[in-house]
């Protein structure tokens, strides 16, 4: 009995001394190390070490199969790092990436992240992989409560690797520029340290982080006695030039054009805490083209935001969810007006802008000593006109868009326990007697002291002036069990009718009351057969608020397997059981639908990512108590990794859907008709990478997209919502045959740490071109006609250079 108690609690010491949270003590060096990737210097043989790392996946607990050593050291100008990463030399993976692009590559990668409020919500992570390709990213409780990470931040610093005879070494600069803290005389940081072994697909921390605990800045070590940070003026100036020649063939003849134009961004650190971005003038052309698609619902498509400066550290914005950044410098509202305008008249438009120009925007942000968040947010756009000449050359002209001011303001207060409350405030002001709109935001998020339970609370208010003046209001709230293998929750939400943040956020559906529940199971540790396992199931019914009546109900239940050869199997289980009402898609106010219901089985999956060959699948299956009316999806993508500079892959999707139901046209009184089609769609996308060296790449991407659609019914609809039994006489002339094309390639250069070169090209489907959907019926036709029909074809070129002001001063 004394040994088997002695053997227990030695097994219980050594685990609470691995698991227990490690500290190292800062050194501020005199003189600054040369960042070389040699750690020869004699200021990193003061310095205190970091080792012992612990597996987080796939065998968590357990100690990193490969020794790591990592010291730290600061003055005033940044922080040093340097990473002693041991491992044989012929297994360390190599492949070149563009920046923060490392996932599923091949290539073994380092970080290191600091929490400099140690508020255990936010982060700044900088990372490189073995070939110095950097990456680096915002983390935020604001983009989930697992921690978010915004990768489109991109911050200057200096990184340089090495291979040794027995591993890897990484040595970094990072100025305090690319960092916010607080001012006070002596502070401490969070910080923790991650490798990742591609060979083996091993993730290992310095300070533990375990997968069944919620969040991840709240499980960092500590970086203790930073004394005395005096951080230079943070000042920095990134003007750039752009030129281009673009060509478009429409039905009127080819359109020619030269683009030229210059501006600048200004980042000013106007304290240790807070930074004001400012962009003059900004160019966002060199941009990958939206995935445009056939839009058969009654809400808009929500678009990805691709310009750098409404991705790059705005997450304190987008923390309560009603800023959508394309709402800036989006197509003229008047822009369809003035089509149907030259439609109508004996006017030929000569010019009528697709998007809208941005005078100036600017972001200011920063925590205070208290963790409070503040982030103030402004952009001007310009007015917008139409242009139109008659047959006698007389011309007109009509604004599309009014000039327009767009602001933010967010207050964040950081609480214990990972906890927080903020405020957030939109305002949209027109030039003019136009639509201004002005919404609030509250939202409480609570913690309990062991990171097990959340409560969230949020609160919307929406005020709209104008031709259609109205108030609205939002509110949910969500409790949820967030650690441990079994994790549940439950939430309501609510909208009312009036409820309205589209002038500066997004919102597909209004007058909502919605309540759900979901519970989850999670294997994080592996066993004979997995590495890891998630099964969850959710529930979710909606009632339209006012008037309270019965949409839908709806489950989704996914059941997901990472094999120990790290191939993954999903099996996905969703649909509606019962039949649903739809007050939305007639687009007639009061008017509602009958809704089919549906169950859809879908298994997906990959192989090992790690290979040089590399599948992706997908089949799917859904059936209605209709007749004759199944939907059937498969999807095929492949990437294959030619050597460690050159990839190529290529992801083909079809669905068929053979009872597509939907809002199809108004009859001659006006009164909705209802239809069902088939419906066909195919999305395919090849992607090109070739990696010259770490900061030099050349990517293509081209992607096509076909929506071919052929009613077969038409139907009234009865205010009961009944259509089944009211078909009518079948109308020609309602088939759509949609087709979107683009090329993308850049060729990118940064030949300095903030400067950069792009040359880009870009192809794209002429506008006028349209292709007759029965004469190209077959997948092979179509795309046949595409690539022979005119394309509008742009080249551009960017040259942007970073001016560090205290570098400009000496």
């Amino acid at each position: 009995m004394p040994l088997k108690f002695t053997i227990v609690t030695s097994l219980l010491l050594l685990s609470s001394t691995i698991f227990a949270q490690k500290s190292i003590e800062a050194y501020k060096a005199a003189k600054p190390p040369k960042i070389d990737g040699i750690l020869d210097d004699e200021v990193w043989k003061m310095a205190p070490i970091a080792n012992n790392f612990i597996i987080n996946q796939p065998d968590f607990g357990k100690p990193s199969s490969q020794k790591t050593e990592v010291k730290i050291i600061y003055d005033n100008e940044a922080i040093y790092i340097a990473a002693y990463l041991y491992d044989t030399v012929s297994l360390v993976r190599k492949q070149l990436t563009s920046r923060d692009r490392e996932g599923r590559q091949d290539v073994d990668f380092f970080s290191v992240t600091f929490d400099t409020y140690k508020d255990k919500q936010n982060a700044f992570q900088f990372g490189v992989t073995s070939v110095n390709v950097q990456s680096d990213a915002r983390i935020s409780s604001s983009n989930g409560n697992n921690g978010g990470f915004d990768s489109n931040w991109d911050a200057v610093w200096y990184s340089e690797v090495k291979m040794a005879n027995d591993g890897w070494i990484v040595e970094m600069k990072i100025p305090y520029m690319s960092l916010r803290f607080a001012k006070k005389e002596i502070q401490d940081w969070g910080i923790n340290f991650f490798r990742f072994i591609r060979r083996t697909n091993e993730n290992s921390y310095w300070n533990t982080v375990d997968p069944k605990v919620a969040g991840f800045v709240n499980q960092f070590g500590e970086m203790k006695g930073l004394q005395s940070l005096q951080p230079p003026l943070r000042l920095a100036f990134l003007p750039y030039v752009s030129a281009g020649y673009s060509t478009t063939p429409t039905n009127n003849g080819t359109i020619n054009s030269f683009n030229r134009n210059g501006g600048m961004d200004v980042k000013w650190g106007i304290n240790e805490s807070f930074t004001m971005d400012i962009t003059l003038v900004p160019d966002f052309g060199q941009v990958v083209s939206d995935n445009v698609i056939l839009n058969l619902s009654p809400f808009e498509q929500q678009f990805n935001e691709n310009r750098p400066f409404f991705t790059e550290g705005t997450e304190l914005f987008n923390k309560a969810g009603i800023f959508y950044s394309r709402r800036i410098g989006k197509i003229p509202s008047g822009y369809f007006a003035a089509r149907r305008l030259a439609s109508d008249s004996n006017y030929t438009i000569t010019k009528n802008p697709t998007a809208t120009q941005l005078y100036n925007a600017t972001k200011f942000s920063g925590r205070t000593n208290g963790n409070l968040g503040i982030g103030i947010f402004n952009a001007v756009t310009a007015p917008m006109f139409a242009l139109f000449t008659n047959s006698k050359g007389e011309e007109i002209k009509m604004e599309t868009e009014p000039l327009t001011n767009y602001n933010i303001i967010v207050l964040d207060q950081a609480l214990k326990n990972r906890s927080s409350i903020s405020f957030t405030n939109t305002n949209v002001i027109r030039n003019g007697s136009g639509r201004d709109a002005n919404v609030s935001a509250l939202d409480v998020s609570l913690f309990d002291k062991k990171n097990n339970y959340n409560l969230r609370l949020q609160g919307r208010f929406s005020h709209v002036t104008g031709a259609d003046p109205h108030d609205g209001f939002k509110t949910t709230v969500n409790f949820q069990k967030i650690s441990g293998k079994w994790q549940w929750g439950a939430f309501n939400n609510i909208e009312s009718k009036q409820y309205d943040p589209n002038d500066l956020g997004i919102l597909r559906s209004p007058n909502e009351f919605t309540t759900g529940a979901y519970i989850s199971f999670n294997q994080f540790t592996p066993n004979k057969h997995f590495n890891f396992r998630n099964y969850n199931f959710s529930i979710t019914q909606s009632n339209l608020f006012e008037p309270f009546l019965f949409q839908n109900i709806q489950y989704e239940s996914r059941f997901l397997h990472v094999f120990k050869n790290f191939w993954d199997l999903s099996l996905e289980l969703e649909g509606s059981p019962v039949w649903g009402f739809d007050y939305f898609d007639l687009r007639t106010d009061g008017r509602k639908v009958k809704k089919v219901p549906y169950h859809f089985t879908g298994l997906f999956g990959s192989t090992d990512s790690r290979k040089k060959l590399f599948l992706s699948y997908g089949l799917g299956f859904a059936e209605s108590p209709l007749p004759k009316d199944p939907f059937y999806l498969w999807s095929v993508g492949a990437r294959y990794r030619f050597n460690p500079k050159f990839s190529l892959d290529f992801n083909l999707r079809r669905e068929l859907d053979n009872g597509n139901l939907g809002y199809a046209y108004r009859n001659a009184s006006r009164e909705p008709i209802y239809g069902r089609r088939n419906l066909k769609n195919y999305n395919t996308v090849v992607n090109f990478l070739y990696n010259f060296k770490a900061r030099m790449n050349l990517s293509f991407r081209a992607r096509h997209f076909w929506s071919n659609v052929n009613y077969t019914n038409f139907y009234t609809v009865q205010e009961s919502g009944e259509w089944r039994n009211t078909e009518i006489a079948f109308s020609k002339n309602y088939d759509g045959n949609f087709n979107a094309f683009n090329i993308d390639a850049f060729y990118t250069w940064d030949f300095k740490p903030g400067c950069r070169f792009i040359a880009a090209w870009k192809n794209a489907l002429g506008p006028d071109v349209y292709l007759d959907g029965i004469m190209n019926a077959k997948f092979g036709q179509n795309i046949s006609n595409v690539l022979s029909s005119p394309h509008s074809n742009e080249v551009s070129f960017r040259f942007i250079y970073f001016i560090d002001y205290n570098k400009l001063k000496k």
